[in-house]
């Protein structure tokens, strides 16, 4: 090896060292920067989600502050003085002109079918015989003849009637036996007169239909026919009479058993200052009303049977869940409860479940609406393909714990959800059941609930009774009337014999 070489060697053997010592101290700069830098690393991951948090913060914010800016899109508030249970004012939103359009004809009252009575109303007289003005006396031409029809009612006045009956002891039924008219109620001895059939009937109208208070009752009849009575009079009333309707009762009972689909809801109902629950089953035709202090399944299926064979459409309560038949979910529940969550959650609001799902459930109502234009043909394709964008939309992996949780209750009640799809009479809805129970609501907010579980039943039985003749077009206090004439044919003996 030359000097040149030597030289050569040399140097690289220089250089390899320094890059060694160079490597050695990189080396140990680098463990000891490794804390700091899984520190910063930790300190990122967090400062990420605040800034997550942040952001949808800020885009709620910004949404709420144009909601703010548009006063016609301005979201009520509700008063902060006021209870917790009084909704806030609706939205005043911009709607059609209220009234026919132009053009049309007149929406006016019908004309009497019949007329009563006739009554000349002349015109004032001057000396010489002559019709005349009332105001001035002078002459009037041009006489012409009007007919002018008014319906108005006859005052009401309280009507006694004495029923002069005849009575004797039967010796093969061991009871006596008294007569009776068509339309007396059954005798009770009691030191005053009993109320007629059409007191009673408008008693019931008064309380059950308008949902007036017993006090109220009472001071209806002071005023409009002067007739006295108290408000014990007309409790004792209410429970008797529902007492001879138990039969139509048990009969409502059994066709609602019989129909081919029902609406069924519960709602809160207090007893004698106790929770309870007033369940409602409804049909086009019929509704029934039950009072119970639980509000578990085995009340649904002691209205309905354990033999229903027709359709249950309900809510997502999971109490319905134990009849064993057809059923079908609202779908106007699951809308409600997918918008209350993206307003609760802006991730679920952006996220994809919420958007297929709201319109998904749009496309199902729609589609119904449009069987008849579609035709059979066009109509199930329509219908198989909803059923596999559900299939698709429930079996998707959710990361969103609204979405997980949402999905995971379409997913246990798929077919229960389309099952409206392929039947023409079957709704979508549950709103039947609750408009069923609007009135209750109503009564409830009157009068707190019921006092005793013998009113409290009373009320189901009138209730149902009454709500069923209004669905069938039928006059309220003629069907009253009717049914306490048939009770009363029916020799059924009263629970309440002290009562008026």
């Amino acid at each position: 090896m030359d000097g040149r070489e030597l030289k050569q060697y040399e140097r690289w053997k220089e250089e390899v060292q320094n890059l060694r010592a160079e490597n050695q101290h990189l080396r140990l700069e680098l463990m000891a920067c490794r804390p700091a830098l899984y520190r910063a690393d930790v300190k990122i991951d967090r400062l990420e989600q605040r800034l997550a948090k942040v952001t949808a913060r800020n885009a709620q914010l910004e949404q709420r502050v144009k909601e703010l800016s548009t006063p016609s899109k301005q979201t009520p508030q509700p008063n902060p003085r006021a209870a917790a249970f009084v909704k806030p004012p609706g939205v005043k939103r911009r709607g059609k002109k209220p009234g026919r359009k132009k053009g049309h004809p007149a929406a006016l009252r019908p004309m009497p079918d019949h007329i009563d009575a006739h009554q000349e109303v002349p015109l004032p007289k001057d000396p010489q015989d002559r019709e005349s003005c009332p105001h001035c006396s002078a002459c009037l031409l041009d006489l012409e003849d009007h007919e002018r029809v008014v319906e108005d009612i006859i005052p009401a006045k309280v009507v006694v009637r004495c029923y002069h009956t005849r009575s004797g002891w039967c010796p093969c039924c061991r009871k006596q036996v008294e007569s009776r008219a068509l339309e007396q109620p059954p005798a009770a001895n009691i030191p005053h007169g009993q109320l007629g059939i059409n007191a009673l009937a408008t008693a019931m109208l008064l309380r059950i239909v308008h949902r007036l208070p017993f006090r109220q009752v009472t001071q209806v009849f002071a005023n409009l026919p002067g007739l006295s009575v108290s408000p014990g009079a007309i409790t004792k009333q209410v429970q008797r009479i529902a007492d001879w309707f138990d039969d139509d009762y048990q009969k409502l009972m059994i066709q609602l058993r019989c129909a081919p689909h029902v609406y069924a809801d519960e709602t809160g109902w207090r007893t004698n200052g106790r929770n309870g629950y007033l369940w409602s089953v409804s049909s086009p035709t019929h509704t029934l009303f039950h009072v119970d202090k639980s509000r578990s399944g085995r009340v649904i299926r002691k209205l309905l049977g354990k033999a229903f064979g027709g359709t249950l459409v309900s809510d997502f309560y999971s109490a319905y869940s134990i009849m064993d038949c057809k059923k079908q979910k609202c779908l106007a529940h699951l809308l409600r409860e997918l918008t209350e969550s993206a307003e609760k959650s802006p991730a679920f609001a952006a996220g994809a479940f919420f958007i297929k799902s709201k319109r998904l459930v749009k496309e199902m109502l729609l589609l119904k609406g449009q069987w008849d234009k579609l035709g059979e043909e066009r109509y199930v394709p329509r219908v198989r393909r909803i059923e596999k964008r559900l299939e698709q939309l429930i079996a998707a992996e959710n990361i969103e714990p609204n979405a997980k949780r949402i999905a995971r209750r379409m997913r246990r009640h798929q077919k229960e959800l389309t099952a409206f799809l392929w039947e023409k009479d079957l709704d979508g809805t549950n709103n039947a059941a609750e408009r069923a129970l609007r009135p209750a609501v109503v009564a409830r907010k009157i009068s707190g609930g019921s006092r005793s579980k013998n009113g409290a039943e009373a009320w189901a039985t009138l209730s149902s009774l009454m709500r069923t003749a209004s669905q069938q077009n039928r006059n309220l206090l003629e069907t009253l009337k009717a049914m306490l004439t048939a009770a009363w044919a029916s020799d059924k003996p009263p629970t309440m014999s002290d009562g008026p």
